[in-house]
């Protein structure tokens, strides 16, 4: 016996017919016919009478209806307790600068909004450093572009961005930026401004230049996008990462150009990744799904320039 074959009967009997209770319902009428039958059978007893009138309970049904009534009320009340219960505890969720960039605040405050009464401890880092510290317990989620399926995560894809190779647009780019494409063979004289070794996009740049047999002409690594888009602004090299490494200019149509790369890698994959599922607390679960929601958000409003969702 379901919940829902409940509501199906008590509205019958509150309509007085099947056929304006399935339009109530918005259910074809031999549908609700059929679940009617199948409750008839799992009690053995008939409930409702068919007339040219209607349908109108039988002795058992009227008895049934009443304490379904009963029933079905206390099934919302326990809904309502649910919904209302606020969730406590405490979430650790690691980004790499460029994803915070765009997916921090609205993070912060989608949490704020649901779950008022959950800790969020938020994490700035390179992915490689996130990664360790989610292998070390240290977060409960992080968004990587590294997985490693050897690892015992739970992995899920996020999005796609685009990468694109940055100016400061005092160099006298004149093209706009995301009507430009460039291939990684036409950078080989280009002073580039890049994070340093193991982490994600460099060792994913590194790998296409080899690939391509260019040898990169390093201007400078910086670790930090802040200080590394700084750099780029001053035109004191160009850099090759996604949009949203701009994203936390609000003029950065004036300060930067930017031209897609055409040939690999020209995307970075980004993925959701968390303890098991039995590691995670109530509150880790809760905002693995608000963090999925709010990527989602983003890049269907348009306001993750460069990514799609995977």
């Amino acid at each position: 016996m379901e919940l829902r074959q409940l509501r199906y009967f008590v509205r019958i009997v509150e309509l007085g017919s099947m056929g304006r209770a399935a339009a109530d319902l918005d259910m074809v009428q031999s549908a609700l016919s059929q679940q009617i039958s199948r409750l008839e059978g799992e009690l053995s007893t008939r409930l409702l009478q068919r007339t040219s009138k209607g349908a109108v309970p039988t002795e058992a049904g009227l008895a049934f209806f009443r304490e379904a009534q009963l029933a079905l009320r206390h099934a919302d009340q326990a809904a309502r307790a649910a919904q209302q219960a606020r969730l406590t505890g405490s979430v650790s969720v690691g980004l790499a600068p460029t994803t915070a960039s765009v997916l921090g605040v609205p993070l912060m405050r989608a949490m704020h909004e649901r779950y008022p009464d959950v800790r969020l401890h938020m994490v700035g880092s390179l992915s490689g450093h996130l990664s360790n510290m989610l292998n070390a317990r240290q977060l409960d989620l992080a968004v990587l572009f590294d997985t490693q399926p050897g690892r015992r995560w739970s992995v899920l894809p996020l999005l796609e961005e685009r990468l694109f190779l940055i100016r400061s647009a005092q160099r006298g780019v004149r093209k706009p930026a995301l009507r430009r494409k460039v291939a990684l063979a036409q950078l080989g004289d280009e002073p580039l401004i890049l994070p340093t070794g193991p982490h994600g996009l460099r060792s994913r740049l590194d790998t296409a230049f080899a690939q391509a047999r260019v040898t990169p002409r390093l201007a400078m690594e910086i670790d930090s996008l802040a200080l590394l888009m700084d750099a780029v602004d001053m035109g004191l090299g160009s850099t090759i990462q996604p949009w949203a490494a701009v994203g936390r200019y609000a003029d950065a149509g004036e300060r930067f150009v930017m031209a897609e790369l055409s040939d690999a890698p020209a995307f970075r994959p980004a993925a959701l990744c968390s303890l098991s599922d039995d590691e995670l607390s109530p509150a880790a679960l809760a905002a693995r799904v608000v963090l999925g929601d709010c990527v989602r958000e983003l890049v269907q409003s348009g306001r993750w320039v460069g990514a799609r969702l995977v």
